[in-house]
């Protein structure tokens, strides 16, 4: 749902120059105390294991790279400078704290060590590497921080650069990220659990305002507790054969941690798991998701394949299923009304006057959810034909419609008001909690007709 603009502008606001030194002041020893604790510890151990794959031997040995990899440090110190607001700045140094924290636990918890023999080198480099030895040991790998750091500082410059500074930003930035591997730092496993830390830390933290909904309790409601259980059995078995079977099986960690999210939005954190924003689900929710949205896209297209995609309803109100490029240069449409949660809209849709109201897919929306879904949906209405749509544009977005015509009496009654979208749409699914909800919200219209007869 679209949020009011900040009526202070971000000119407004003193850069937080102090504020930063003083983050700069906490995450400097941080990081040094807590880094080389645990690499004490894990050299205090009497064996350490290392996590390789065979084709890793021939990644090259580039000594200059080194140069690429100190540079880090700089612009770590440099990113926090840079942030222009309080709130910028915040937000940013939370990830960089909370990227050490996770990496430190996991150093911890999983010990590993560089098993490649590093060529010797001399000159400049070689200082460099001397400098690095003094304090780096070859332990602390998975996940590898350097790549988490990477990734949370570069997002600060990409922010900020313009022109071709941005763009000399991203070469140089990628190949800080290469030099990971070509210093012989890290094995490849190091880096992508590094990546998985960074992203994690960009969805705790997100740019925008998330209000973590709901708490961690299993619903009353017995639909939502099934679904809490079912995603949350299929995340344990993603973790379990990765676990078991090792090496690429450990890729299976990934849906297993879009499923152990969506299980959470389900028993209790509601649609603030997906993180939508103006129709848009931020990038690190995409990210981290990306399996069952993949999935969730797939089933909307496999059960909706023999149906159209979606019917007009009343004049200029239509139904459908989230709509692909297909659907909508089949159908031209002048607003969008979006109730999933799961989703974001695309690019053609956002061009047009568009809402976004959340809701969980198989879970019937609250009297409040419903009102809030017919404001929407009667705000766009002078830019009719309004598409109102949700995975398939059988449940969510039928209801949706069905209490607008209550609310505008199209529709003299519930049954009446399902009647006519099961004439225009018949795959349409009203259960006994659905007609439910739609009577409770005929009761909320007529109790303020009751208080504002005029």
């Amino acid at each position: 749902m679209k949020t009011k603009a900040s009526t202070v502008p971000p000119a407004a606001e003193a850069h937080p120059w102090r504020r930063a030194a003083v983050w700069l002041a906490f995450l400097g020893p941080f990081f040094f105390l807590s880094y080389g604790f645990a690499n004490w510890w894990t050299g205090q151990l009497a064996r350490v294991d290392s996590v390789v794959f065979g084709w890793e031997k021939h990644i090259p040995f580039w000594d200059w790279t080194i140069l690429p990899y100190m540079s880090l440090d700089a612009f770590y110190a440099g990113s926090l400078f840079l942030c222009a607001t309080r709130a910028e700045l915040d937000t940013h140094a939370r990830r960089l704290f909370s990227a050490s924290l996770i990496s430190v636990v996991g150093f911890l918890l999983f010990p590993l060590q560089f098993s490649f023999v590093r060529p010797a080198t001399s000159g400049f480099n070689g200082a460099l590497f001397d400098v690095l030895m003094g304090f780096d040991k070859p332990y602390n790998q998975a996940p590898s921080l350097h790549i988490s750091l990477v990734l949370l500082v570069w997002l600060v410059f990409a922010r900020h650069l313009r022109g071709l500074a941005l763009w000399a930003g991203h070469a140089w930035f990628l190949l800080i990220a290469l030099s990971v591997f070509t210093t012989y730092q890290h094995h490849f496993i190091d880096g992508v659990t590094g990546g998985a830390v960074g992203v994690v830390c960009v969805y705790l933290f997100p740019d925008f305002p998330v209000r973590w909904l709901g708490r961690l309790v299993l619903s009353d409601d017995p639909l939502r507790r099934k679904l809490t259980v079912a995603y949350g059995l299929g995340a344990l078995l993603c973790f379990g054969l990765a676990l078991v079977v090792g090496g690429w099986a450990w890729l299976l960690a990934w849906p297993g941690g879009a499923l152990l999210l969506v299980s959470l939005a389900y028993a209790g954190l509601g649609t603030s798991v997906f993180q939508k924003h103006d129709g848009k689900l931020s990038w690190a929710a995409r990210t981290l998701l990306a399996p069952y949205q993949i999935g969730a896209w797939w089933s909307s297209r496999w059960f909706t394949r023999h149906g159209v995609p979606s019917v007009e309803v009343a004049p200029g109100i239509w139904l459908g299923r989230a709509p692909g490029r297909a659907d909508w240069q089949a159908r031209t449409f002048g607003a969008v009304l979006d109730v999933t949660a799961e989703f974001s809209l695309r690019s053609f849709a956002r061009a047009l006057p568009h809402r976004s109201v959340p809701l969980l897919d198989l879970v019937v929306p609250t009297v409040e959810q419903l009102a809030a879904t017919v404001a929407a949906l009667t705000e766009l209405e002078p830019h009719r034909p309004v598409l109102v749509h949700c995975a398939l544009g059988y449940s969510r977005s039928a209801l949706t419609v069905a209490a607008w015509l209550l609310h505008h009496r199209g529709a003299p009654t519930p049954d009446a008001a399902i009647a006519q979208l099961r004439a225009a749409r018949p795959q349409v699914v009203f259960s006994a909690a659905h007609r439910a909800a739609l009577v409770a919200y005929q009761a909320t219209l007529a109790m303020k007709t009751v208080l504002s007869p005029n």
